[in-house]
């Protein structure tokens, strides 16, 4: 269970959100292109949600499920995720990537007929109204979005809902410094644009870029996920990205009245200390606002003016 303390101006969050993206998993184990584990960084990542304790509402996970769209390559995602997510007590959103086939994944991961329908929904997150977009193009590995699902969504954002709305895709309406990427881009972002233009929507979330990303499109803010399998090692010229078995990270959504924030979570071991404490918090919590201020704002030797 999340402890929520509330020690400056803005209150809890009224929800958490785990976002998760690109685990590429293959059939059987298989390590993705015979090197990365992709099934173990998946599972530590699964680990390092649970240890933040973070009480979430739902699970995204924003595309690429499946490297090449195998069918056991989706029972096994579905295994180790569901019941995870069962014990959260939290729903798990699964979006459609460019990795993915549209068929197999309704079928072993929705228990839907295996067609070429574009996979979406719509959850209602005690208030907040999540909403799964499907920009993968079949044959394809560039995103796009047809009129009807351009259509759907006019509709559903045709009444806004209490705290708002997120969207979740897998490929991002940004730019990206890396030239292979732009190639692979949503098309005719211009069409979502104008579908969400007056909207309640607040943030966007979505993946395929192997590494962490934040810019504006058409006023929402726009987080993109690192991947779970690998990264891409952004330090390199940008015509030289590839990847790189390091710094797989997720991100937990946390949605205030206000704001909503991204914050990056990197699935690592590191030595960590420990002076803020649980028992800290709540020594904290006990104290007035001037008094948390004196005992830890003040800088020693510093008088009150």
């Amino acid at each position: 269970m999340s402890e929520h303390f509330a020690f400056g101006s803005h209150d809890p969050a009224s929800h958490v959100i785990v976002h998760i993206s690109d685990p590429h998993l293959l059939a059987d184990g298989a390590r993705l292109g015979e090197r990365y584990d992709v099934d173990g960084t998946l599972a530590r990542t699964l680990d390092a949600v649970r240890a933040t304790r973070s009480d979430p509402k739902a699970i995204v996970v924003t595309g690429d499920l499946a490297d090449l769209g195998e069918p056991d390559a989706y029972r096994r995602l579905r295994a180790a995720v569901e019941p995870f997510a069962d014990d959260l007590g939290c729903p798990v959103v699964w979006v459609a990537g460019n990795h993915d086939e549209r068929p197999a994944l309704r079928r072993h991961l929705l228990d839907l007929e295996p067609t070429e329908q574009p996979v979406t929904g719509v959850w209602d997150l005690d208030g907040l109204r999540l909403i799964a977009l499907d920009t993968s193009v079949p044959g394809w590995h560039h995103g796009d979005l047809d009129e009807a699902q351009l259509a759907w969504l006019r509709e559903q954002l045709s009444e806004p809902a209490p705290h708002g709305t997120i969207l979740a895709m897998h490929h991002p309406p940004l730019p990206s410094h890396i030239p292979l990427f732009d190639i692979l881009e949503l098309r005719n972002q211009h069409l979502l644009a104008e579908a969400v233009a007056g909207a309640d929507v607040r943030a966007i979330l979505a993946g395929h870029l192997h590494y962490s990303s934040h810019g504006l499109f058409a006023g929402i803010p726009v987080s993109v996920a690192s991947a779970t399998c690998y990264t891409m090692n952004v330090a390199r010229p940008a015509v030289e990205v590839n990847g790189m078995d390091a710094a797989q990270s997720f991100q937990l959504v946390h949605v205030y009245p206000d704001t909503v924030t991204h914050t990056v979570v990197p699935v690592v071991e590191a030595p960590t200390g420990d002076f803020f404490t649980r028992e800290w918090a709540e020594r904290m919590a006990y104290l007035t606002p001037e008094q948390r201020l004196d005992v830890f704002s003040r800088k020693p030797g510093w008088e009150a003016s």
